[in-house]
């Protein structure tokens, strides 16, 4: 099934130079021990995910443009995600307003190459003696 993820979970692209922390709106929210949980659909750059520091895709039309301006050697340039789709799968059982909860096992897809997976779903369990 998978940890649910909520707001300030810890994000990572394969493309991006450092992590990100995800935004979760507090539209409809339903908490998650605390912080907002967060769904399938909270994919929106720069509103869900902030950048991963310096993007590393020769997808990324700056960064292309950048690297042939250095003669060919790789030059990294800011990363502004661009997520054209939900993160995916979702949990299969758990629904938020009627949207699939996100997961730690979720992924989003970058329109640049790069993967966006969760480090740290931003839920912990807490042992009470």
């Amino acid at each position: 099934m998978g940890i649910l993820v909520s707001s300030g979970a810890q994000m990572m692209c394969t493309f991006g130079a450092a992590p990100s922390a995800l935004n979760v709106l507090p539209v409809g929210m339903v908490n998650a021990g605390g912080p907002a949980a967060a769904t399938i659909m909270d994919n929106k750059p720069m509103v869900n995910i902030a950048p991963f520091g310096m993007c590393m895709s020769m997808s990324n039309p700056q960064v292309a443009a950048a690297t042939a301006a250095a003669m060919g050697v790789l030059t990294p340039m800011p990363c502004l995600p661009n997520v054209p789709g939900p993160w995916a799968p979702g949990s299969p059982t758990v629904m938020i307003g009627n949207k699939p909860a996100l997961n730690n096992s979720s992924k989003a897809m970058c329109a640049f190459g790069g993967a966006i997976s969760i480090m740290v779903p931003g839920q912990f369990t807490v042992m009470v003696p």
